[in-house]
C-alpha cells in the first residue's frame, strides 16, 4: 500500500464525499479554478463543476455566513479558509450562529457545516496569518474541533466531519500538506475516524508526550531521539480531537508512565495544553511522579524571521530538554 500525502488524503476524502452525497458542496477562496491555495481541492472543480465546487471572494464574513445559512437548510458545505486566522472576520457567524442554532431552536435546526484550512505558525507569513485558534473555538459549546496530524487521520476525520450534524472546525497545518513524515498508508476501501477519540501513536513507559496537529510529528521525532540518546521510553498520545476531548486515553497514558509533557503550538495562556494539564491535575494527580510540564509556542505574536520562528513553535530540541527536566 503506497504512502499518501496529507493533502492528497484530504482531496480523496472530499472527492468521495461529493460522490456519496449530492448535498455536499465545497466553497472557499481559490478552491475551484485554481485548485486550492494548497492544492487540497485539486481537480475537484473540473470533475464536479461550478455548482459543487465554488470559488468565493475574499469576504469570510460573507461566504462563511452564507454557508452556515445553507447548512441550516440541508446543504452540507465544506468551507475553506486560506488561513484559519481569517476565521476572526467571521467570528460572529461561526460562534453566535453556527454554535447556538441547534440549542436555541430546541433541536429543530442543525448546522452541519465544516470549516477547514491551515491553523499554524512556522511558515513565516507574519503575525496576522499564523494563529492557532483551536483553543478559542473549543471553548464554545456546540462546536467540534479536530486537528489531524497524519494523512490517515485527515482522511478519516474529514469524512466524519462532513457527515456530522454539528459544526466541525477542521484545523490543518500548512507544513503537513506535503510532509512525508505526516504521510500514511491508506486502504483502498473507505473508512472513517470517529471524532472525539484520541490515539496512542507510540507506546512508551517513562513519560507521556501528549500533542495534537503537527506537534504530534514533533513529539514522535522527539520520542525517537529520547530513546536513542537518553534511553527514555516516551509514549506519544495524539489527541486528534480537541472537542470533544478523549480524557480517558490521556489519563490512561499518564497512569501508565506517571509523567506528562504536553506539546502544543497554542500560546501558553489558556491554550489547549492548559486544559489538558488541568484535567490531569484534577483526575490523575495520584498517578504523577513529577509535575506536568508543557512545550508551547513562545508567548508573543508569530515572528516573521524564519530562524526565530523555528524556535518560537515547539521543536524536537525543546521537547527533549523539557522531558529531561522531569528527572
Amino acid at each position: 500500500m503506497p504512502q499518501m500525502l496529507y493533502r492528497n488524503a484530504l482531496n480523496r476524502a472530499l472527492d468521495e464525499e461529493l460522490a456519496r452525497d449530492e448535498n455536499v458542496v465545497i466553497i472557499g477562496e481559490e478552491v475551484a479554478e485554481y485548485n486550492g491555495a494548497y492544492k487540497v481541492t485539486e481537480g475537484l472543480w473540473k470533475k464536479w463543476g461550478d455548482k459543487r465546487v465554488v470559488d468565493a471572494p475574499i469576504s469570510e464574513a460573507g461566504f462563511i455566513g452564507m454557508g452556515i445559512g445553507a447548512s441550516m437548510l440541508g446543504v452540507r458545505p465544506v468551507m475553506e479558509l486560506m488561513f484559519f486566522s481569517f476565521a476572526y472576520v467571521a467570528f460572529d457567524q461561526m460562534v453566535n450562529n453556527a454554535a447556538c442554532v441547534r440549542y436555541m431552536s430546541g433541536g429543530l435546526i442543525n448546522a452541519p457545516i465544516v470549516v477547514r484550512g491551515p491553523a499554524n505558525g512556522g511558515t513565516n507569513v507574519g503575525a496576522t496569518h499564523s494563529h492557532t485558534p483551536e483553543n478559542i473555538f473549543a471553548n464554545v459549546p456546540g462546536l467540534k474541533v479536530v486537528c489531524p496530524a497524519t494523512a490517515y487521520d485527515a482522511y478519516g476525520l474529514m469524512k466524519s466531519a462532513i457527515r456530522d450534524n454539528d459544526p466541525v472546525y477542521f484545523m490543518e497545518n500548512t507544513l503537513l500538506y506535503g510532509d512525508p513524515a505526516a504521510g500514511s498508508e491508506i486502504p483502498e476501501a473507505e473508512f472513517t475516524v470517529p471524532i472525539g477519540v484520541a490515539e496512542v501513536k507510540r507506546e512508551g513507559s517513562d513519560v507521556s508526550l501528549i500533542a495534537h496537529g503537527r506537534s504530534v510529528i514533533v513529539a514522535l521525532q522527539a520520542a525517537e531521539q529520547l530513546r536513542e540518546e537518553k534511553g527514555v521510553s516516551a509514549e506519544v498520545v495524539d489527541l486528534r480531537s480537541i472537542r470533544p476531548l478523549d480524557e480517558e486515553t490521556v489519563l490512561a497514558s499518564v497512569a501508565k508512565t506517571n509523567r506528562a509533557v504536553l506539546v502544543d503550538e497554542n500560546k501558553p495562556f489558556c491554550g489547549v495544553s492548559a486544559q489538558i494539564a488541568a484535567t490531569i491535575q484534577e483526575k490523575a494527580f495520584d498517578d504523577l511522579d513529577a509535575p506536568v510540564l508543557r512545550v508551547t509556542s513562545v508567548d508573543a505574536p508569530a515572528m516573521y524571521s524564519p530562524p526565530v520562528e523555528k524556535e518560537q513553535i515547539p521543536n524536537v530540541r525543546r521537547v527533549v530538554e523539557r522531558v529531561m527536566q522531569l528527572g
